[in-house]
């Protein structure tokens, strides 16, 4: 049997205090969390500077994607989140526009307080295939709060279609699709 104030506490209460306890030492400790860096001023920096570009897509994934008919037929940047769900914001490059490589590759996120987004849900999808280039991303960049900056990113010559995901801290999902042609 427990000795001390908290054996007297009923075991609810004592998960509270628990859960309190932590929130104050977090208060104490990560004080700058509690402050949001507004959308326009976000500074992202990447993981390492990369010794060469990074091969976005090969060429076959290009080929697969289009084989299955997802060849997008005009540059299009689009989202329909949910009410309050998070932004996900293409910075750069320009896809109005067809993009050279190797491009830099710059995104910022934001959304509605008290909920923030959280980086470990981004991912991204690339084609008709909806093949998982995340991994590729974090191999050079690393993704925030406040977005991802790939410096070098290289595609072939094409026409292409990403899909961006990002939940934020209420669970709320943006699904962001980006089509554009590689010069």
């Amino acid at each position: 049997m427990n000795s001390g104030l908290a054996s007297l506490l009923p075991r609810k209460l004592r998960i509270t205090a628990a859960h309190w306890a932590a929130f104050l030492v977090w208060m104490l400790f990560a004080p700058s969390a509690l402050v949001q860096t507004p959308f326009a001023e976000a500074q992202i920096q990447p993981a390492s500077p990369p010794t060469q570009p990074l091969q976005l897509v090969t060429q076959a994934e290009m080929q697969a994607s289009l084989a299955a008919g997802d060849a997008p037929q005009v540059p299009v940047a689009r989202s329909a989140p949910q009410p309050g769900a998070p932004r996900i914001e293409l910075v750069s490059p320009d896809t109005r526009v067809p993009v050279s490589v190797p491009t830099r590759i710059h995104v910022k996120f934001a959304s509605e307080a008290p909920a923030e987004p959280r980086p470990e849900t981004f991912k991204v999808l690339y084609g008709a295939l909806r093949i998982d280039i995340t991994q590729r991303l974090l191999g050079v960049a690393r993704v925030t709060r406040e977005g991802i900056l790939v410096p070098d990113a290289t595609l072939p010559a094409g026409k292409h279609q990403l899909q961006m995901i990002l939940t934020d801290s209420a669970g709320r999902e943006t699904r962001q699709t980006l089509a554009f042609t590689v010069q």
